[in-house]
C-alpha cells in the first residue's frame, strides 16, 4: 500500500528527482515554501523510506566502460539455501548493478557492467558462476540505450 502525498510533497520529489545536488534554499525557492518547512518535508519524505537515498549517476562510457549486459540465471535446485547463497554473492560484486527476481523461463535478470568483453567473460567465468547454484546464464549485451531513468513517475500517484 502506498503512502498519500499531497502535491507539495510530489513537487519535492519531482525537484528532487532532477538534481538531487540543489540546495534547500533553491529547492524552497522553486515549490514556493520557506526552507524550513521544505527541509522538514523532505525530512520526513526520507524517514517515511519514500526517499531512499541521495546519489550520484556516473556516465560509465566515460570511465571507459564499454559493456553492459543483461544475464538471464537460472538456479539448481531454486530453493531458500540456493537463492541465499545466489543473493549474498551478488551483493558482493560490483559490477552488478541490478537484480531482479523473475516469473517465467528464468529465475533472475542481473544488470552487469563490464570494461569490455573479456572483461565481462572473465567476470562470468571466474566469479559469478563459481556459485555452483548457478545451473545457466543467458547473456543479452546492450547494443546502446535509448531511455534511462531512476525516476519514479510522481505525477502517476
Amino acid at each position: 500500500m502506498g503512502i498519500m502525498l499531497d502535491e507539495t510533497d510530489k513537487a519535492i520529489l519531482r525537484e528532487l528527482q532532477e538534481d538531487a545536488s540543489i540546495s534547500n534554499l533553491n529547492l524552497s525557492k522553486k515549490i514556493g515554501l520557506s526552507p524550513s518547512a521544505c527541509l522538514a518535508r523532505t525530512k520526513n519524505l526520507v524517514e517515511a523510506g519514500i526517499i531512499k537515498k541521495f546519489t550520484t549517476i556516473v556516465d560509465e562510457k566515460k570511465l571507459g566502460i564499454e559493456v553492459t549486459a543483461l544475464a538471464l540465471i537460472n538456479l539448481s535446485p531454486l530453493n531458500r539455501e540456493t537463492i541465499h547463497s545466489f543473493l549474498e554473492d551478488i551483493n558482493k560484486f560490483p559490477q552488478v548493478q541490478e537484480c531482479y527476481t523473475l516469473t517465467g523461463s528464468h529465475d533472475y535478470m542481473l544488470k552487469i557492467v563490464a570494461k569490455d568483453m573479456e572483461s565481462y567473460r572473465n567476470f562470468i567465468i571466474d566469479s559469478l558462476m563459481q556459485n555452483p547454484a548457478i545451473s545457466g546464464v543467458d547473456t543479452n549485451i546492450v547494443m546502446s540505450t535509448e531511455k534511462r531513468t531512476v525516476s519514479v513517475p510522481i505525477d502517476e500517484m
